[in-house]
Formats: structure tokens, sequence, C-alpha cells
């Protein structure tokens, strides 16, 4: 029985995030109901990390095993066939046995997009997120250094029905600019929920001067969700790599 990686690309935007739901739209849902059509078995998907409603991703990962002996490039063809528009599987890849998509995962790199520019956009519109004010990206770049490295992100952590270790490592944050777009890239071992929204909308705080310089380690050192920023919007969300 083979066990199977799809790497899956996905327009987050019509659907309630990755997790099957009863009565909702998920990623996971088109999926397993696709792959059952192909292989005429009942799959379970393993993913690396459930995205939340409107939240893209560029390169999900997620295993299955399977009795079906079909070729991968048949499956990944099938697949795309069948799949709407906003879901594609770019890579289909034979694992070893024991391997866990989630488990596995050494890191996983988030993106943040802002639309910075005075008016919005059209295309855009489902996958930025719009801020038309000027924002200091030097001071930004400068205070997110505060977060990189093993730290306790409960003042980034959104509240959840069960408690969760707030203690998390960050090893990158890259803020870059093109031209109107702000990329605010995080890699981490693991995020809290929320966690990247929760610091993108500091940062944008930051940026805009309405958090002094120096605020992000005070507000790190807190431990207090409301010292922070804003949650902003999950449309300029997107999972766009999972590390193995």
């Amino acid at each position: 029985m083979p066990n199977l990686k799809l790497e899956i690309e996905y327009d987050g935007t019509r659907y309630y995030g990755w997790q099957v739901q009863k009565a909702s739209r998920t990623i996971q849902n088109i999926l397993e109901q696709t792959l059952k059509k192909i292989l005429q078995e009942d799959i379970k998907l393993i993913v690396a990390g459930r995205t939340d409603s409107g939240v893209h991703a560029l390169a999900q990962a997620a295993n299955f095993k399977t009795n079906s002996k079909i070729p991968l490039d048949k499956l990944r063809w099938g697949l795309n066939c069948l799949l709407p528009e906003d879901i594609k599987v770019s890579r289909v890849k034979k694992v070893p046995l024991d391997f866990n998509s989630r488990f596995w995962a050494k890191s996983k790199v988030y993106r943040y997009t802002i639309l910075n520019r005075k008016y919005s956009s059209a295309l855009l519109a489902d996958h930025v997120y719009f801020f038309p004010h000027h924002l200091d990206v030097g001071l930004m770049r400068r205070e997110a250094k505060a977060l990189v490295g093993k730290h306790n992100f409960k003042s980034f952590q959104a509240s959840e029905t069960r408690e969760r270790n707030p203690v998390r490592t960050i090893k990158s944050i890259k803020i870059s600019r093109d031209k109107n777009l702000l990329h605010i890239d995080i890699e981490a071992d693991s995020f809290l929920y929320n966690m990247v929204r929760n610091i993108a909308g500091t940062l944008l705080e930051i940026g805009r001067g309405r958090f002094a310089k120096g605020s992000m380690l005070k507000i790190l050192k807190s431990r207090n969700r409301s010292c922070a920023g804003p949650a902003l919007p999950s449309k300029g969300l997107c999972l766009m790599k999972v590390r193995y």
C-alpha cells in the first residue's frame, strides 16, 4: 500500500478553510471526494497545516495511503481534470510508508501581502490587504528582528477553545517590496492560530507610526494579546512552502 504525497495549490476565497466540516465547502472535502472518484476507495488526507477560511496556498502538502497502483502522472492529470479551477495538484510523489505530512514537517513559510498604494485593485482584491497610507518599511524590518528565534508568542496567539503551548521558533522574517506590493514572509517550525495575521497587523501599526520604535520587543515580552496590533484579513495570507 503506497504512501503518496500531494503538493497542492489553491485559492481559498470560496472555501471554509482546509479541514472537513459538515455542510461547508472545504479544500479537504473537495480533494478527498475527487480522489475517491479516481481511486474508488475512501481516502483520508493528512495535511501539513490546516489553513483557515479565505487563506490560500502555493504549496500545501498532504499525504494518504492507497491500494491503487495508478501511475503518479496519470493520478495528477486525473485530479486536475476533475478538480475545480481554484484547486490544483502540482506534484504527486511516493514517500516512505511512515511519512506524515504534519509530523515530518521541519518548518512552514507563510506570506502576508499588502497592496500599498492609493487605490485598490479589482484583480488582486481576494489576495491582498489594501492599505493606502505611507509605511516606514525600514522600521518594520528593524522591529521584526525581535521576533526571530525561540520565544513565547502569546502576544500573537488568538483565543482558541483549547490551550496551546505558545512557544515557537521563527527562523526568519523577510519584508520585501515589489512595486506596490509589500510581502511579509515568515518561516517558523510551526504557527499558532492567527499568529502570522497578528504579526502582520502589528508590523503594519509600526510602519504607519502608531507603535513607537522598540514596540515589537515590548509586545513580545508582555505576553498580552491586547498589546499587539489587529489580525489582518485572511485573504492576504498564503502558505508558500512546507520544508521537510
